[in-house]
């Protein structure tokens, strides 16, 4: 049977117009359209509904650069929750740690650095030496680090990630994606809200400038924090051949975007795109909440049991992410067979619910039984069998 949903159950759902975060919702992935972009890589999502907006080569392998550092912050964080490691602890400063080149956060060998100082080492000034710290005092090596990071990226989803080393230093073996990089961005913010304000701060004072023996002060090298448009995170990356690139996230009432772009030209051109893309992804899009976890959306009726009808609910919030000039054509289907004969379990998949809209991948979600229903005695089921023969499927 194919029924549409009764306008005064429909409209109350659409009044409810509100984002929902739901992690098995979340990796619905659904490109909702497409934009010409000076990335080589790209793709925005909606934190909340877990759609995609846009993407561009969101699945080619990739350099991280420092934007690699994203998943050693998120190897220190779980540590730190499950009470391996606490703020205050300090590791020691290896030759290795103090030799390493690029960007610095400048300890000194036999250092004991605090691991708070140490991340915001990491994320704010996005120190090569940090990470090695980090790695070798959590692992031992920084070898056996990468390995831990390897391990960790498949249990969270980061399918195509590789990593070599903690810091993003180049190596042709240490490769993800800019869809890899949005799920680990994604983790971050869900997994440790906690700890996510580090990638906020603007500036971080560590060590004493060897010269002006003044103390050395270094900004947060993400371009959107500086804007007004809601960017609290996350990383930034450079290297000759991976380009310029950027994974941010920028909230906006209940609502917040996930950015990932690589392979731009300069610092200037990953700024104005950047911010380009998500100043569209806030203006443009918006995401709907449907219907929520538990809510009845029909009832169905039952063939011989000893209730007449069974709840068809749902098991998550549905929130949809759709361009706001396709709202007006959206439409939700629901699909079920009529008279479901009994016994029915709680529980039990019983209808599909369809969302489609233009310029959007159709969604299917499952509606399951929300009570369970026996079966009618031996008396019950030759009643009802005569009351169909005598007057059909209306009266039992």
């Amino acid at each position: 049977m194919r029924v549409s949903l009764s306008t005064r159950i429909f409209a109350a759902a659409l009044l409810a117009a509100l984002l929902v975060s739901n992690a098995a919702w979340n990796q619905a992935w659904a490109q909702l359209g497409r934009i010409d972009t000076l990335a080589r890589q790209m793709v925005l999502l909606d934190a909340n509904s877990g759609a995609v907006i846009f993407e561009k080569n969101a699945d080619d392998l990739m350099p991280p650069s420092s934007m690699s550092k994203l998943m050693t912050a998120y190897m220190v964080f779980d540590q730190l929750a499950s009470g391996k490691l606490r703020m205050d602890d300090v590791f020691p400063v290896s030759e290795k740690a103090w030799r390493m080149q690029g960007s610095k956060m400048f300890v000194h060998v036999a250092d004991r650095v605090k691991i708070e100082d140490l991340l915001r080492g990491v994320i704010i000034q996005s120190g090569n030496d940090a990470c090695i710290v980090l790695a070798e005092g959590i692992a031992g090596s920084e070898e056996r680090f990468a390995e831990m990071m390897n391990e960790r990226a498949k249990q969270i989803g980061l399918h195509n990630s590789t990593f070599r080393n903690a810091s993003g230093w180049p190596d042709p073996e240490h490769l993800t994606t800019a869809r890899d990089l949005a799920i680990l961005a994604q983790r971050i913010i869900n997994d440790f809200p906690q700890y996510y304000h580090f990638y906020s701060e603007k500036d971080f004072t560590y060590g004493i400038d060897s010269v002006s023996k003044k103390p050395i002060t270094q900004g947060n090298r993400n371009p959107l924090l500086y804007k007004d448009i809601g960017a609290d995170g996350l990383k930034t990356g450079h290297t000759e051949a991976a380009g310029y690139g950027l994974t941010a996230s920028a909230k906006r009432g209940d609502r917040r975007l996930i950015l990932v772009v690589n392979g731009l030209k300069s610092m200037n051109e990953r700024s104005r795109e950047a911010e380009r893309l998500m100043e569209i992804g806030f203006r443009e899009y918006e995401t709907y909440k449907i219907f929520s976890a538990g809510s009845v959306v029909e009832e169905a009726d039952v063939w011989l049991g000893d209730k007449a009808k069974v709840p068809l609910v749902l098991e998550r919030d549905i929130a949809v992410t759709m361009a706001r000039r396709n709202r007006a054509g959206m439409k939700v289907v629901l699909t079920y067979d009529n008279n479901i004969p009994a016994p029915i379990a709680k529980g039990t998949p019983l209808a599909k619910l369809s969302i489609t809209a233009p310029e959007m991948q159709p969604i299917d979600v499952a509606l399951v039984a929300g009570d369970s229903v026996g079966q009618l005695g031996v008396a019950g089921r030759l009643s009802a069998a005569l009351g169909h023969l005598l007057w059909g499927a209306g009266r039992q």
